[in-house]
């Protein structure tokens, strides 16, 4: 079956507080958004790669996908005004029946291992969705203040979330709504469920200066 990634990698990163999107600052000597791919590759080799970047740096991620990766085809668009709209624009590069991996940029050490994990569940059930727990307290936010929550039931959500095609395009359809916060709340609000997978402790969302660091130590480890 076919496979279609659609990285995400529109957004301008203002929490790093550089001077480039952070998609495209170097982790061990390679930009973010080629850490990302290469991940993709190596799971699936065949795979259709969909890069969705900001309008100004389209040329910019042309170029620098190219130089990685001279035998390799992509596909660009530019992002919109919200990352379902960003999406949105990722999946209209999608022409065909599959499994679509819907992937953060800048989480730049998911492993082939989870993207192939995705793909079996997606296979099986229509969608994963990675998934973690969470080892810190949880607080909820209330009308009178906030009150503790069980920890064992609340999971935090990663990328890549995966879908069949036939399941994913359609959802996008709708309307935005505020509540659309990742791929699974639209999947959900079009009337199909998904599914949990166990995704990965390392598998950050670089955001931050520190995670910068976070990542670099987990890059080490894997060498040694």
């Amino acid at each position: 079956m076919q496979t279609y990634a659609v990285i995400v990698a529109g957004g301008s990163g203002t929490r790093m507080r550089a001077a480039m999107p952070k998609q495209f600052l170097e982790l061990a000597g390679k930009p973010l958004l080629v850490h990302s791919v290469d991940a993709f590759l190596q799971a699936f080799p065949e795979i259709i790669v969909v890069i969705v970047l900001p309008q100004d740096y389209l040329d910019t991620g042309r170029s620098l996908l190219t130089q990685y990766f001279p035998s390799q085809a992509f596909r660009f668009t530019a992002g919109g005004e919200t990352r379902f709209h960003s999406v949105q624009q990722g999946l209209a590069q999608v022409d065909g029946e599959g499994v679509v991996f819907v992937h953060d940029a800048v989480r730049c050490l998911v492993s082939p291992a989870l993207i192939r994990r995705c793909y079996e569940e997606a296979l099986r059930s229509g969608s994963a969705i990675p998934a973690i727990e969470v080892r810190d307290s949880m607080r909820v936010l209330t009308a009178s203040g906030h009150q503790p929550i069980n920890r064992s039931l609340v999971r935090a959500i990663q990328t890549p979330q995966t879908f069949r095609s036939g399941i994913i395009k359609p959802a996008f359809t709708q309307p935005y709504r505020d509540a659309f916060t990742d791929e699974a709340t639209v999947v959900e609000a079009s009337g199909q469920p998904v599914t949990l997978v166990e995704g990965e402790e390392t598998n950050i969302k670089v955001t931050i200066p520190l995670d910068l660091v976070v990542a670099e130590e987990v890059l080490q480890g894997r060498k040694k």
